[in-house]
């Protein structure tokens, strides 16, 4: 009994979080930028499109169970330290949002337009250990409002940066650098 009762409650559970998973649509006025499937729209400069690829030319990202995983590093595949780019370029001002979820010291980073803001194991990691809402090993949001060239970025509502000065233009990237680190709900929204 207490073995089928195990197996219905794993089921529901995975039933359940491929139906949340496969229901989550941008916020209003956001678009998507990841489709949840594929490495689509994403790219690694000068190399040949991910358009509907599951994984990168090194497999140092991949498309999987609605995230852009970063997966560690493995000498065998690739260079150590990988940027993955938007194909799509951004002027103007704009809000991103997205959600990380951060192995125990994991390392990467968001890419606005050129400038990087660390978005890793930020307790473990740095450099911003002082937070108080990170949820370590866990989903946390980041918002990055960019306004006259100028980003007020904040993990959970406490900020980050609040004046990190861009460029005019340039695409959103993640970058791996060791650990996995995985990235959902990946959406902007232009400002007036």
């Amino acid at each position: 009994m207490k073995t089928l009762l195990f197996f219905s409650t794993l089921f529901f559970s995975t039933m359940c979080a491929a139906v949340f998973a496969g229901d989550w649509a941008p916020d209003a006025g956001f678009v998507s930028l990841f489709n949840g499937k594929d490495l689509s729209g994403w790219g690694y400069k000068g190399e040949a499109s991910l358009e509907g690829k599951l994984e990168a030319t090194d497999g140092r990202y991949t498309a999987k169970d609605g995230c852009i995983v970063v997966n560690d590093f493995d000498e065998k595949k690739g260079p150590h330290l990988r940027q993955l780019w938007t194909v799509r370029e951004f002027a103007k001002d704009f809000i991103l949002k997205l959600e990380f979820r951060a192995a125990v010291n994991a390392d990467s980073g968001v890419f606005l337009r050129k400038p990087q803001l660390q978005c890793r194991d930020y307790l473990v990691a740095g450099p911003y250990k002082e937070l108080k809402q990170y949820k370590a090993q866990d989903w946390n949001v980041i918002v990055v409002e960019v306004k006259d060239g100028v980003a007020r970025c904040t993990c959970n509502g406490e900020v980050l940066e609040e004046a990190l000065k861009l460029p005019a233009t340039g695409p959103i990237g993640l970058e791996a650098d060791h650990g996995q680190l995985e990235y959902r709900h990946i959406q902007i929204k232009k400002l007036p």
